[in-house]
């Protein structure tokens, strides 16, 4: 309901997604819910994207996740 803002593809065919970006002059179709972060298999049948939780004592209420990229050790 707000959106993808970023997709990043790891080797082994997961997928993380940020969404719910606000900013300035563009519509926000939930301007009250914070950032998330989904993970995607794409290995799946029919992958589907799953909100990932984010750990205890992170402000989620400003999460405005603006791109996304993985590092691969």
């Amino acid at each position: 309901e707000s959106g993808s803002e970023d997709i990043d593809i790891l080797p082994n065919g997961l997928a993380f997604i940020s969404s719910g970006l606000k900013y300035p002059g563009i519509k926000s179709f939930a301007p009250d819910k914070p950032g998330e972060i989904f993970l995607m298999d794409l290995n799946e049948d029919n992958p589907r994207a799953v909100e990932m939780r984010i750990s205890r004592g992170f402000d989620l209420a400003s999460f405005n996740p603006h791109g996304i990229s993985t590092y691969v050790d």
